[in-house]
């Protein structure tokens, strides 16, 4: 899959399946909505239109189906005909399991996708997770040549003309953005630690024409980032804030996405067992989402002021390693007793927050990360936990995850129930809960939180996405396409507005029409 090319197109074209092999995919009632003429010329001479009309009558999708139409070359596969209210009408999950069971190899590849105008973008970013960049096998790197796989659409019922150039290049950018969200994270620390990460976000802002700012090192200690420094200092390569910053004319909001890029996780001095630490690579899932849907979003032509903070550093164990007992000050002036150095991402999350605050001005805050392992107890290993000071941002994350296919769905959000936990007889906090079993993910959450203030003016929304960022070995890229949708109404792209969870917002009441209109803007 590591050489696998992505071509979005209006049309593939028409070629024999022994010469281009073919996957015709979508929800049966769809798939019948197709007449031969639209599917013929991917078939033929192979396949007659009664042998297509057998296989839709064959199948039988529990959850899902698929049957061959001639030997390995040309299959037609069937997506859950319903989906619960809490899942993505596009079936993204069952999509991109069926594209690694039923799409047939070849160097030269078809998949037709046969879906609603408004599952389109969905689609597209399923399709784009089954086909991950990194690979280190020795026969990988000895095939130098490129696969091909062309992807075309076929809309039905309202709008269902074919897709526009402006939409397929969105598509394609978005792909890209969840394939290089997935490369990082699959990427292990000895390829990709916090120099190789800063890379990564530079090789994006030259791509963008943005020169990233960057604050490393002792200069995080002198600046008062007491958060990253104290996890990061132990590492043979230092931590780093690093901020891409978008700053079109005629913004009239400050958006900022803030991500936690822990390049490998130990545990620090409380150090993780045999068994929980592999995997811990992953760990900068929520800075890999940030800096791929950047990317993307950026790409497309967004309206406001965009920055992209990344908060960087390795939980190393050794001589400077951050101890128990210490207490550390952070960008908040806030102090922090640490009784659990395993639980380092909400301090370097914290001090990325803040400077979002303080010094970007943000109107709109969100951080996204591989927070707890909590998280996939309390949503599952599919859907983000979400945590927001906001109820209008909690229903907009949760039609922005169904219409994107990363789902999402809230966590309790109580602050004045649940803080208590941090409680220190020394310090302003501590950094680990009293009690585990009293909603650690929450808590988590809240502790971000706390260093903004719960009585902060703006929206402060917070992503755990723990468990959705991998499947089984491999990164998903989760977390690109959430956002896009999410802050899809503050894009230039016609596709991004469309799956924007504005247009299902409810009408706001009397009450919430007072409200600072920058929590309106986009939900």
């Amino acid at each position: 899959m590591a050489n696998v090319v992505l071509e979005f197109k209006a049309s593939a074209g028409d070629s024999e399946p022994q010469n281009r092999p073919v996957l015709i995919v979508g929800q049966l009632s769809n798939l019948q909505q197709l007449s031969w003429a639209q599917v013929k010329g991917k078939l033929q001479p192979v396949v007659s239109k009664e042998t297509w009309q057998s296989a839709l009558s064959a199948l039988n999708p529990n959850p899902t189906d698929s049957c061959p139409l001639y030997l390995s070359h040309a299959t037609v596969a069937a997506l859950p005909s319903r989906v619960s209210r809490h899942n993505s009408p596009s079936s993204a999950h069952f999509l991109t399991r069926l594209l690694r069971t039923s799409l047939p190899g070849g160097a030269s590849r078809c998949i037709l996708m046969v879906c609603e105008r408004s599952e389109v973008f969905a689609s597209a970013c399923a399709i784009s997770r089954a086909f991950p960049l990194f690979s280190r096998r020795s026969t990988s790197s000895r095939r130098a040549d490129k696969k091909t796989v062309a992807v075309e659409f076929i809309t039905v019922g309202q709008d269902n003309g074919p897709l526009d150039l402006t939409t397929l290049e969105c598509l394609s950018n978005a792909a890209d953005g969840i394939r290089l969200a997935a490369r990082i994270v699959d990427t292990p620390c000895n390829e990709m630690n916090t120099d190789h990460f800063l890379e990564e976000i530079r090789a994006v802002g030259n791509e963008l024409g943005i020169t990233p700012v960057i604050i490393r090192g002792e200069e995080l200690k002198q600046k008062g980032f007491g958060g990253i420094y104290g996890v990061g200092k132990a590492a043979e390569h230092p931590p780093a804030l690093a901020v891409l910053s978008h700053t079109p004319e005629g913004a009239t909001q400050t958006i900022a996405w803030v991500g936690k890029g822990i390049v490998y996780d130990t545990g620090g001095l409380s150090i993780k067992g045999k068994t929980t630490m592999p995997g811990m690579k992953r760990d900068c899932g929520g800075a890999a989402a940030i800096l791929g849907a950047f990317k993307a979003t950026v790409k497309q032509g967004f309206k406001d002021t965009l920055h992209a903070v990344f908060c960087l550093a390795e939980n190393a164990v050794g001589p400077l390693a951050t101890r128990p007992d210490d207490i550390h000050t952070l960008y908040s002036g806030k102090t922090v007793e640490i009784n659990n150095t395993d639980a380092e991402g909400r301090l370097v999350l914290s001090d990325g927050v803040v400077y979002a605050s303080k010094d970007l001005s943000a109107d709109i805050i969100l951080d996204m990360a591989t927070l707890t392992g909590a998280q996939g107890i309390s949503t599952g290993k599919y859907h983000a936990a979400v945590m927001t000071n906001c109820e209008q941002w909690e229903a907009a994350c949760v039609r922005a995850g169904r219409s994107s296919g990363d789902l999402a769905h809230p966590l309790v959000y109580c602050p004045e129930l649940h803080f208590s936990e941090f409680t220190s007889a020394v310090a302003d906090m501590k950094n680990s809960v009293a009690d585990r079993e009293n909603a650690q993910s929450s808590c988590a959450g809240l502790f971000i939180g706390s260093h903004l203030g719960f009585d902060w003016s703006g929206v402060w929304v917070h992503v755990d996405i723990a468990s959705p960022v991998h499947a089984g070995e491999r990164a998903t890229g989760f977390g690109v396409a959430l956002l896009m949708a999410l802050f899809g109404q503050a894009s230039e792209d016609p596709m991004l507005n469309l799956v924007s969870p504005l247009g299902a917002a409810d009408p706001p009441s009397g009450d919430q029409m007072e409200r600072d209109c920058k929590r309106r803007r986009l939900v």
